[in-house]
C-alpha cells in the first residue's frame, strides 16, 4: 500500500489537515506480554503505534481512528522514538520504548504495528500516513487480516 507521500499530496495541506480538534492520547506500552495478553483474551491483535514527539501524522491517526478504537475496547499502545522510557519486551526482558523501535526496524512515524501470539506479527505494517479518507479502511484491512491469523 502507498504511503501519503506516494500519493503527491503537497504538504502545504498538513498542517489544516492535522490540526483539527484536541490531541487525543494512547497508554505508553509498558509491559509487551500483559498488553498482548489483554489483546488476545478479546480476539484481537494488539496494536502497537510507533510515534514520535511532535509528528502531525502521528497526532491525526490517534485522533480520528485510534483513540476512537482504544476507548471501544481494543487494546493499542503507544511506543514513542527516541523516547528512554523503560518497557517490557514481548520476552519480559527490560528494554526502552527506542530500543524496541530499532529492534523492529521502524524508521517512519506513525507505523502501526499488528501482534499476535508469541509477540509475531499477524498484519502488514501500516507505515507513514495515508490520506485521511482511506486510513481507515487500510487500518479495518489490517485488523481483519490479524483477526484471522490468531
Amino acid at each position: 500500500m502507498t504511503g501519503f507521500y506516494g500519493w503527491g499530496v503537497s504538504l502545504a495541506a498538513i498542517p489544516v489537515w492535522a490540526q483539527s480538534g484536541r490531541d487525543a492520547t494512547l497508554p505508553a506500552a509498558q509491559s509487551l506480554p500483559d498488553e498482548l495478553a489483554r489483546a488476545l483474551k478479546n480476539k484481537q491483535p494488539l496494536i502497537v503505534m510507533v510515534s514520535l514527539d511532535g509528528c502531525v501524522f502521528c497526532r491525526q491517526a490517534r485522533q480520528s481512528h485510534l483513540s476512537p478504537m482504544a476507548r471501544a475496547g481494543t487494546t493499542i499502545v503507544q511506543v514513542d522514538m527516541r523516547n528512554n522510557q523503560p518497557v517490557l519486551d514481548f520476552l519480559g526482558k527490560l528494554t526502552t520504548h527506542d530500543q524496541l523501535t530499532r529492534q523492529w526496524k521502524v524508521s517512519i512515524t506513525p507505523t502501526l504495528l499488528f501482534f499476535g501470539p508469541g509477540g509475531k506479527e499477524v498484519a502488514e505494517r501500516m507505515e507513514g500516513a495515508y490520506l485521511p479518507d482511506f486510513y481507515g479502511p487500510y487500518l479495518d484491512e489490517r485488523m481483519a487480516q490479524g483477526r484471522k491469523a490468531l
